[in-house]
């Protein structure tokens, strides 16, 4: 079993003990049933009534995807994963495609901009300062791309190497501690440190293991050469204290999801490849 499964069956019985609560809490706290139904009598505290509106930053690869035939205009592993969520609350998805600083720092929720983030969002202490976040639902490792005739066999052959990081991520705080001596640059996201690395701007870039796989699989010119185990959890996330209906809800949907077997149907589509 992957290691995102055995992680994703420990959060079902955390994620299945909140919803019960949610369920339970008919009283002064107004919880509802914490399901499409509460919606309907606005215990989900949306946006927009009826539809979830979710901030993502696009291309991830795998994960979020320009996806014209998509009843959203985007598919990946999160927006699919969503998709399913709203769809089992009865509410429309809507995708909003924002800055990865803005999902992960909280403006996009203190803004009015969404009512989550689906962005690949490493679940850290000091995220969970700004953030609530759901159970998680994905487990993932940082990894090192380079172009395969390049020589590079490791984070020690960085030194002094323009190397590329995303801003504000796990990936950029593992590359600074670990890869001191290199000449990392931060972009605002992989549409731009892919090209980069292409270009020749940079000899490497450094992040989450899923998105470097997708590169080495469409390009044989690139290859991962290591991988590194952060310990990495991936959650959906909510602006501080605004809403936990909403949360329960998304917990919910997703031990059910866990339960009937889609989740990992959904799990295998995508990352079966990487063993």
């Amino acid at each position: 079993m992957s290691r995102s499964g055995r992680l994703i069956q420990a959060a079902a019985v955390a994620a299945a003990a909140s919803l019960a609560l949610a369920a339970c809490g008919g009283g002064s706290g107004g919880e509802g049933d914490g399901n499409g139904d509460g919606d309907a009598s606005g215990d989900l505290e949306l946006i927009t009534a009826g539809t979830l509106t979710v901030c993502s930053e696009v291309p991830y690869p795998p994960f979020e995807i320009e996806d014209t035939s998509a009843p959203s205009g985007y598919s990946g592993f999160d927006i699919d994963l969503v998709q399913a969520i709203a769809d089992s609350l009865d509410l429309e998805l809507v995708v909003q495609d924002v800055g990865f600083d803005a999902i992960q720092g909280g403006t996009a929720y203190a803004s009015g901009q969404c009512d989550m983030g689906a962005s690949a969002i490493t679940i850290t202490e000091d995220r969970q300062a700004n953030l609530d976040f759901s159970e998680p639902y994905y487990d993932s490792l940082q990894s090192l791309l380079v172009a395969a005739d390049s020589g590079i066999t490791g984070i020690a052959d960085l030194a002094g190497q323009p190397v590329a990081v995303q801003a504000t991520t796990t990936g950029e705080a593992y590359a600074q501690e670990n890869a001191p001596d290199a000449e990392l640059i931060s972009y605002p996201g992989d549409a731009e440190m892919w090209p980069a690395l292409q270009g020749g701007t940079v000899v490497a870039i450094l992040q989450d293991l899923p998105v470097n796989v997708t590169h080495a699989q469409e390009d044989p010119n690139y290859v991962i050469v290591e991988e590194y185990d952060t310990e990495e959890s991936y959650g959906f996330a909510f602006g501080k204290d605004t809403n936990p209906n909403l949360i329960a809800a998304v917990n919910g949907a997703l031990a059910t999801m866990r339960d009937d077997g889609s989740y990992q149907e959904l799990y295998d589509s995508y990352f079966s490849a990487e063993g």
